[in-house]
């Protein structure tokens, strides 16, 4: 399994290289008070309902709050006394943080156990500690994941001093605490570490192909130690917990997140640097100076068999194959070598270059999160005149159209909790999915995600209302604040009833006047769908029922789509899967 244990070292295998480039891959998250991660806002509402929910009343009548054992706890753990220390805010960027920093330092330390050396090719993995994951916010399961590379590579250390007692003693509870962290951090962890006792046990026992399958049992016997958390996982989906797996062998979409690995803000950019890591896949295949390890490329192998297989959905968490795509290119990228007698001129060349494309990686994200953190800035100073406990409802601008540049800005509700005790429309509402749940059941329909998403029309296959139907439709009874962030174009007498207390290009906040009517909605409110809505009301008494009761009489059982145009009809308890487990 290591090839090359000599003395001499080169300037990319050293300690205080590796130190280098864990500092390097925290530079993107300096600048940003808040970490610009898609769902993270809304996790930090969590955060600060778990830290208040026993002092602060309100949040009682609008949220539950219960911990209980479940495998998606890291943050939610760490921040207990990371937050009583540093402040929430302060405690979640500095988490965050560590996240790249351990995920760079895991791969760069499974290459050194595999090998016996860095090799050069290895420092082509290293961008992908920013990867589409992390940007969403898949904050927990980030966590889990780089902690499973660190604990795997001890894995591997400890297999290579034949200190099995040691290891077994230490996996145990570790195995747990990644569990915990995370699920799939776990699951990484088993995959990796039976491949590796696998070929560790082959090695040993040489021979036949027969000494496959007896190396196998080995394999497994070893890899036990690992296996206590299952029961753990059976109790948590085995109780109270919503949510449904679905959409099995949609290679469509898998084919899709194959190509999004670098996704962030510029899509030719990031797309050039995805060409950059199959051009290294490429030319370890074709290239006779460069070779395959099998431990890591029978690793990357079983991720990517697990890719194949995984559905879209699992328990209600959407996006469950797609996390796993750039650990398969991690593991592929640190698995090249160079074969022996390769010029160390030549290796030096190919380190500079991995060294420089993670450079230009770093600087790209660093301005990316910049621009992110201008917007964060902009919108979030509508907050200074929200009052702590304010009834607020948040209306978020999306497109129909799945644009490479994500906004980030689909949950920043969340921070109205977390900086002002507001209620906030866009926390995630799943029994048995994380520890807080959604109540409020005067704002019935404009409770928990995804009613903070608006667009200018009704998209198919999303749940999103239209702004027209969105600001019409929202229970006034139930809010005192409407606050509305770079939405679609709409006509401002959708603001009937609503006082201005604050704008900042299309973004506003508005006190709700409780006496004044709703506005009607009109045809060309609807956008282009409009009159097909409306001729659906036509033949459904139930929407021209809804439509008549915002001034709109038309004669005419139930068009889920139309519903959701003024909001009567209920949120789903998910959308994308964006509860259990992130």
């Amino acid at each position: 399994m290591q090839d090359d244990r000599s003395n001499q070292k080169f300037w990319w295998q050293t300690r205080w290289f590796v130190l280098a480039m864990a500092l390097l891959a925290i530079v993107p998250l300096i600048w940003p008070d808040i970490p610009p991660l898609v769902d993270l806002p809304g996790h930090m509402g969590r955060y600060r309902v778990q830290q208040a929910y026993g002092s602060v009343p309100w949040l009682k009548d609008w949220y539950d709050f219960h911990w209980s054992l479940i495998g998606n706890l890291g943050i939610d753990l760490l921040i207990i006394p990371l937050g009583a220390l540093l402040g929430l805010e302060a405690a979640v960027k500095l988490i965050v943080i560590a996240i790249p920093m351990l995920t760079a330092i895991g791969l760069l330390w499974i290459a050194r156990e595999v090998h016996g050396k860095i090799p050069a090719t290895a420092l082509f993995a290293l961008p992908l500690v920013y990867s589409f994951p992390f940007h969403f916010g898949f904050v927990n399961f980030a966590l889990a994941m780089a902690l499973a590379l660190n604990a795997f590579a001890l894995w591997l250390r400890l297999g290579r001093l034949e200190r099995i007692g040691l290891r077994a003693a230490i996996f145990v509870p570790l195995s747990f605490i990644i569990w915990v962290t995370h699920t799939y951090g776990w699951g990484l962890l088993g995959l990796l570490a039976f491949s590796g006792e696998l070929v560790r046990q082959r090695d040993r026992l040489g021979g036949s192909w027969y000494n496959w399958l007896l190396a196998a049992i080995y394999a497994g016997l070893h890899c036990l130690v690992l296996a206590a958390p299952a029961i753990l996982m059976v109790a948590w989906r085995t109780g109270h917990v919503s949510g449904q797996t679905f959409d099995w062998f949609n290679f469509r979409a898998k084919m899709l997140w194959v190509t999004q690995v670098f996704r962030d803000r510029w899509q030719l950019f990031d797309l050039a640097c995805l060409a950059v890591l199959y051009l290294i896949l490429f030319k370890g295949v074709r290239d006779p100076n460069i070779q395959y390890s099998r431990n890591l490329t029978l690793s990357a192998l079983l991720l990517l068999a697990v890719y194949l297989l995984l559905p879209r959905v699992v328990f209600g968490s959407a996006y469950a194959d797609m996390r796993l795509v750039p650990f398969i290119f991690m593991i592929a990228l640190i698995a090249i070598r160079p074969r022996p007698g390769l010029p160390i001129r030549r290796a030096g060349v190919i380190a500079a270059i991995g060294l420089a494309f993670f450079g230009v990686r770093m600087a790209a994200t660093t301005a990316s999160f910049y621009l992110y953190d201008k917007t964060y800035d902009r919108n979030l100073a509508a907050l200074d005149h929200v009052p702590v406990g304010a009834r607020l409802v948040t209306f978020i601008g999306e497109t129909c159209y799945n644009e490479w540049k994500m906004t980030r800005l689909q949950h920043l509700p969340g921070i109205a909790l977390e900086r002002r005790l507001a209620f906030a429309n866009d926390q995630w509402s799943m029994e048995g999915g994380q520890l807080l749940t959604v109540r409020f059941p005067e704002g019935r329909g404009y409770r928990h995600d995804p009613s903070q998403i608006v667009s200018d029309v009704k998209c198919p296959r999303e749940w999103w209302r239209p702004i027209a139907g969105a600001l019409a439709g929202f229970p006034r009874s139930a809010f005192d604040y409407v606050w509305i962030v770079d939405p679609p174009k709409y006509d401002h007498h959708l603001e009937q009833g609503l006082t201005p207390v604050w704008r900042s290009g299309t973004s506003a906040l508005f006190r709700v006047d409780h006496d004044a009517a709703a506005p009607r909605i009109r045809m060309k409110d609807l956008g282009p769908y409009g009159p097909e809505m409306f001729a659906r009301a036509r033949h459904s008494r139930r929407i021209a029922r809804m439509l008549a009761g915002y001034g709109n009489p038309l004669p005419g059982d139930g068009v889920k789509s139309a519903a959701m145009l003024v909001g009567d009809a209920p949120q789903p308890e998910r959308l994308k899967g964006a509860s259990s487990p992130r």
